[in-house]
């Protein structure tokens, strides 16, 4: 598995950069993050002591399905499928389907790093 470089930027920030990534001003360096929060607290509620769970569980048990890992986990299929969706889309899941339309969580990393500036926010150039 591989880690998943993060970093945290404001919405105006990540404008900004991806403005300038398409515009050929600025290219992305080899190891900056390849996703992004908005917020310390949106990469905490993503990766959340319960959504580590979570994860640890798909990785170590492959369920099936989502039928499955609600059973494993305890929790509600729609809540689960709310919560993969989340993650899919930093990145931290894949959701396959397959020929019957199960859907069936990987996980994607076997960890987070995350890039978190502390005096002063990313510019654009």
């Amino acid at each position: 598995m591989t880690t998943l470089k993060v970093g945290i930027a404001s919405y105006e920030d990540m404008k900004a950069r991806t403005m300038a990534v398409a515009r050929d001003e600025q290219r992305i360096a080899s190891g900056e993050p390849k996703v992004w929060f908005t917020s310390t607290e949106s990469f905490a509620k993503v990766l959340s002591a319960g959504n580590r769970a979570l994860l640890k569980t798909i990785a170590e048990k492959t369920p099936g399905s989502l039928d499955e890992l609600a059973q494993m986990t305890g929790r509600a299929k729609s809540n689960l499928s709310r919560t993969l969706k989340t993650m899919a889309g930093y990145g931290l899941v894949r959701l396959e389907k397959d020929e019957r339309g199960r859907i069936t969580p990987k996980v994607t990393h076997d960890r987070v790093e995350l890039d978190l500036p502390l005096t002063q926010s990313r510019k654009a150039g």
